[in-house]
């Protein structure tokens, strides 16, 4: 086969093995570019099909931002660090980060933890306060909350803070 024939070949494999990543789940240009050159193809086979994707739509950085800080703020309800760590490392470019996070304050903060505070009690009503105390106090953290926006639902659900 000649080079050009090669080349074609290999895009064409590219792009497959990106389509068969996409299909598991969304992916930010960074991490496609990643998992493209793991897998072997040359660089301009990389390019190519990366292009490609964002001509056709498959690769949105900015989607992909917004359908992860919805999840992340809703679902799994992690406080606005946690959720921009979470999008940074899945390689969204820290400007469309920062962009998605600007018009809010920390009130979703604290109502996510309120959230939070209160599906967690459900589950653990029985212990003694000061257990109870502890480990909101610790799942709080772990979700990335602030020590000031612990301590106010913390306050708010009249438990004392550490």
């Amino acid at each position: 086969m000649e080079d050009k024939d090669v080349n074609i070949v290999n895009v064409h494999k590219a792009r497959q093995y990106a389509l068969k990543l996409l299909s598991y789940r969304g992916r930010s240009e960074r991490e496609l570019e990643g998992r493209l050159r793991k897998k072997g193809f040359p660089e301009n086979v990389v390019s190519s099909t990366i292009r490609y994707l964002k001509h056709t739509g498959l690769i949105d950085d900015r989607a992909l931002a917004e359908a992860l800080k919805r999840e992340a703020m809703t679902t799994k309800l992690l406080s606005q660090y946690n959720a921009k760590m979470l999008m940074l490392n899945r390689g969204i470019p820290k400007e469309i980060v920062n962009s998605m996070f600007i018009l809010n304050g920390g009130n979703e903060d604290m109502a996510n933890a309120e959230k939070l505070v209160e599906k967690k009690l459900r589950s653990i009503r029985n212990l003694s306060e000061e257990k109870i105390n502890r480990r909101l106090y610790n799942l709080l953290l772990r979700k990335g909350y602030s020590y000031d926006t612990i301590k106010g639902v913390l306050k708010k659900k009249n438990f004392k803070e550490d």
